[in-house]
């Protein structure tokens, strides 16, 4: 009896001794054969983060051998992979919320499981719960080129979506990331702007223009640009609502600021609102603009160059050369060679305005 006690004692002591050096070894920052690594992309304004460990090759056969088909796997290797996601996404179709997720995979033949489990802080897939699983997503494999480190990565980066990118051996495993950039960028606007920038009419310009040209929210780009105009009225805010009221239907009120924003405009303001018109093909609105603003700026260096633009719009290019050749010597050195390149167009007897 005390010979067997004497055993088992020896036995659990050098399991603990055994224990006690692995953990040793797990706690000091010492190099680990599968390299830490870390993925990011931004989507819209959405951070999607892949924090991994990278296992080797190593002239083994991977999936379906060393990487069993029909089981979890941690899909790197250490510590749990990690996948996360700064706002609410989707993944191929499916909604996720935000956070930090373990991600496991379930590797096949013909098709993957990618699982993202609300557990994050685990050991791997080895104490792995499938009643932790926040989603669960099929995807296909694909042929790849030969990895001999696990890698993630992003590619079919588009304005709204990526896809993420398993590479390992050659296998190829991606999934779809969608963001509701829309309904995200709205949310944070409106976070944004009750923070200290609230105070200064660039931020409401800035937001407005952002609804504009998204189309997400126009009327809250109406109310944005009125709230610039409160905290400042100037050309640019008082031009964006012109241009949201545009996009409203409402066309007469969208006159109406589209002259007050002229009529404080300065000389260059007037004519990028010109040039907009101009490459929007509205050559005849453009060249009324530049001959209002010859007439409340007859000197300025760059009504000069719209003087230019005028008789070239006549085909009088000896004229419109003689007129751009004073407008550049005139203009601040970062403007003088666009103007000496449209002095070599107008020798070539080339439209500057189209």
């Amino acid at each position: 009896m005390q010979k067997r006690l004497l055993l088992a004692v020896s036995a659990i002591a050098a399991l603990l001794s055994c224990a006690s050096a692995s953990y040793a070894q797990s706690i000091l920052n010492l190099p680990r054969p599968s390299q830490h690594a870390v993925v990011q992309q931004r989507v819209g304004i959405t951070d999607i983060s892949i924090n991994y460990s990278r296992p080797l090759v190593n002239g083994r056969q991977i999936f379906g051998k060393l990487v069993p088909y029909g089981q979890v796997w941690r899909a790197g290797a250490n510590e749990n992979t990690t996948i996360e996601f700064s706002d609410p996404v989707q993944i191929e179709g499916k909604s996720l919320a935000k956070g930090v997720y373990g991600l496991h995979m379930i590797p096949g033949e013909n098709e993957w499981t990618v699982i993202f489990s609300k557990n994050s802080s685990s050991w791997g897939s080895f104490s792995y719960k499938q009643d932790e699983d926040a989603l669960r997503v099929s995807v296909k494999p694909q042929a790849g080129d030969f990895h001999e480190a696990l890698t993630y990565d992003f590619d079919d980066v588009k304005p709204d979506s990526t896809l993420a990118m398993l590479h390992w051996e050659k296998v190829a495993v991606p999934f779809r990331v969608s963001v509701p950039v829309n309904d995200v960028m709205q949310a944070d606007l409106k976070s944004q702007l009750r923070g200290g920038v609230q105070y200064i009419w660039e931020s409401w310009d800035e937001a407005a223009n952002y609804l504009l040209a998204s189309k997400s929210d126009l009327p809250d780009a109406l109310k944005y640009a009125d709230r610039s105009i409160q905290l400042e009225s100037r050309f640019d805010n008082l031009m964006t609502k012109s241009q949201v009221l545009e996009a409203m239907g409402n066309k007469e009120e969208a006159q109406s600021y589209r002259g007050k924003a002229l009529e404080v405009a300065n000389a260059l303001q007037t004519h990028f609102y010109g040039r907009q018109l101009q490459i929007k093909g509205q050559q005849q609105e453009a060249l009324e603009v530049f001959r209002a603003n010859i007439k409340k700026h007859p000197n300025d260096w760059i009504t000069i160059s719209e003087q230019a633009r005028l008789a070239c719009a006549q085909g009088d290019f000896d004229g419109a050369v003689k007129q751009m050749k004073l407008a550049e010597a005139g203009a601040p050195d970062a403007y003088k060679p666009a103007f000496n390149g449209l002095v070599k167009r107008l020798e070539a007897k080339e439209d500057i305005n189209k």
